[in-house]
């Protein structure tokens, strides 16, 4: 598998999650995996590395440094630099990947632009538990969580900050070690505290203690540069010492000889996780975000009680087992393979097109007549316009009704039109779906998943039209996900769209899950009909159709939307007026 791990933080720089990144790379690499990092850096010799890599040397080498680093912040909105999304693109596209792994996407960074620019399958992972407000708009949102296949946090409260934002099944994965650098060393009477700015009266209390055990010291352990340290009496300053961490390798060598481990309330579940490692008893009892001072007494519990002391060491220990970075891979593995499975592989041509004697027709798989609320054009009048069209088939799917696509199918009785008789149901809360080949009238109202069921109950094929287009109420990407099996038909083109990107997106999505593609004028007038159509050969059934779909073309023929929404409205008000 080739599979490319896309951080936003400098490589150049230590940060927890590029010693995630790194881990779990090296790891997936001992599976038999090759795998590519993409990253900014600050250093001159990776960018000089990373520009031959974009250049064309091969193979692509492990570490791959295409833009500067600049500074990120959630609470800014600047992008990355200029010329940045080019190159994601062109390493993307040069690397073929199978699997594209973002890392901390809700940021203006790499991680971002990657999700945007692969065509392979993804996954990303979250692990800041700051609630997320990149991209800025709900429509952007969700364009990124359409691009997402598997979402993975670091940990609950990762997950719980993500979710609120990006709904779907979620893989919690460990932060990861390395236990051949965190394991337990010869243990000093040493209570690390993991130091934060925000947290000093957590470490003072813990520093206080000291009183009670004469034989113990304290180690503040930074895992920032410049984290200060809070005040000491001067009476405990010879056992009150501070260290700075920023590495795996420089904790260790804190961790491995201590015997208790306090963590700060908004600290990072990597230092947990290595100092469960290294055999820390762990000092953080409930209660400790609205008293730190509990923390401090637990520790000093730990420290005077040899029972509760091995029992909390032996429980660290149970709790790191299975967290290696050789676990995580192995899960992500899975996880790949998983979404691998979503996207059906390359269909087998066949030798011969069964349809291949049939003529090639203009088919509207979208319109709509009198009996839908919005649209005052009568089945007789649309069967004799479609013909003028040129057009060989249409669908009429008008909206929670059936009865206009009856009557237009015996308006066309007569003709060699194709009538196809449909309906536009909209669900609970997750859009519309059209049924095409119905027999008789689904009600609207019901879940996403039990309107699919009535349509297949029918016999008839699922058609999801306007996926993506934000006026109106559409499914979720989750909910188009957890449906994939069932789309027997996807919208690529939608004629009465006000934003042509929403098409776009539709056309990304179905090439992506290899989802037959259909169009449609979204037709209230005549002269809408036809503006959206797929050439197909003829066909006189549901299966021929399906055969005839894979085969088709999609058909723009445009006219002005201004023009055509005036037309919609003049004709609603005439029948008011009437």
């Amino acid at each position: 598998m080739r599979i490319c791990l896309v951080t936003p933080f400098a490589w150049s720089q230590p940060h927890d999650v590029n010693e995630h990144v790194a881990g779990i790379a090296a790891a997936l690499r001992e599976l038999g995996h090759t795998v590519t990092v993409v990253a900014p850096s600050t250093r001159a010799i990776d960018l000089k590395a990373g520009r031959h890599a974009l250049a064309g040397s091969d193979p692509l080498p492990e570490i791959v440094a295409i833009t500067p680093a600049v500074p990120i912040s959630r609470r800014s909105q600047m992008g990355v630099p200029v010329g940045a999304r080019a190159n994601i693109a062109l390493i993307l596209a040069r690397g073929d990947f199978d699997v594209v792994h973002a890392f901390e996407p809700g940021l203006p960074s790499l991680s971002y632009l990657a999700l945007l620019e692969t065509h392979a399958v993804t996954a990303a992972t979250f692990s800041s538990t700051e609630r997320l407000t990149y991209p800025p708009a709900k429509g952007q949102r969700e364009r990124l969580r359409a691009r997402i296949d598997a979402l993975i946090a670091l940990s609950p409260d990762a997950r719980d900050a993500a979710a609120e934002i990006y709904e779907g099944t979620w893989h919690l994965e460990s932060p990861g070690i390395d236990p051949n650098v965190f394991h337990p060393g010869t243990k000093r009477k040493t209570i690390v505290v993991e130091a934060r700015r925000t947290e000093r009266p957590l470490a003072r209390s813990v520093i206080h203690t000291l009183r009670e055990l004469p034989e113990w010291e304290v180690v503040l352990l930074n895992t920032k540069p410049l984290g200060g340290r809070p005040s000491v009496p001067r009476d405990l300053a010879g056992r009150v010492r501070v260290r700075t961490g920023r590495d795996g390798a420089s904790r260790a060598a804190v961790l491995a000889d201590a015997e208790i481990f306090v963590p700060a309330v908004d600290g990072l579940p990597r230092l947990l996780l290595e100092a469960q490692a290294c055999g820390c008893a762990i000092a953080r009892p409930a209660g400790v975000e609205e008293q730190p001072e509990l923390a401090a007494a637990l520790a000093a519990r730990l420290a005077e009680t040899e029972s509760l002391l091995t029992a909390g060491k032996a429980h660290s220990l149970a709790a790191a087992q299975g967290a290696s970075f050789a676990d995580v891979a192995a899960s992500l593995t899975t996880i790949y393979d998983q979404a691998l499975t979503r996207r059906p592989t390359q269909r087998v041509r066949r030798d011969s097109d069964p349809l291949a004697d049939r003529p090639w027709i203009l088919t509207d798989l979208h319109m709509h007549t009198s009996w839908s609320f919005d649209c005052a054009v009568e089945p007789t009048d649309l069967v004799a316009h479609a013909e003028s069209e040129g057009l060989g088939a249409i669908a009429v799917t008008d909206h929670n009704v059936f009865g206009g696509a009856l009557a237009t199918v015996d308006a066309a009785a007569d003709r060699d039109l194709i009538v196809i008789p449909g309906e536009e149901i909209k669900t609970d809360n997750q859009g519309e779906v059209i049924g095409l080949f119905l027999e008789r009238e689904i009600p609207r109202g019901m879940p996403f998943a039990d309107t699919i069921a009535a349509i297949k109950e029918q016999g008839g094929l699922v058609y999801v039209p306007h996926p993506f287009d934000r006026m109106h109420t559409v499914p979720s990407p989750a909910t188009l996900q957890r449906h994939l099996a069932d789309i027997d038909l996807f919208e690529v083109y939608n004629a009465r769209l006000l934003w042509d990107a929403h098409n776009d997106e539709a056309l990304r999505f179905a090439r992506k899950y290899d989802l037959a593609m259909g169009a449609g004028s979204d037709a209230h007038v005549l002269q809408g009909v036809g503006t959206g159509a797929v050439r197909m050969r003829a066909f006189s059934d549901p299966e021929e159709f399906l055969v005839s779909i894979r085969g088709a073309e999609i058909v723009r023929r445009p006219k002005s939307l201004a023009y055509l929404q005036s037309l919609k409205w003049m004709a609603q008000v005439r029948d008011k007026v009437k």
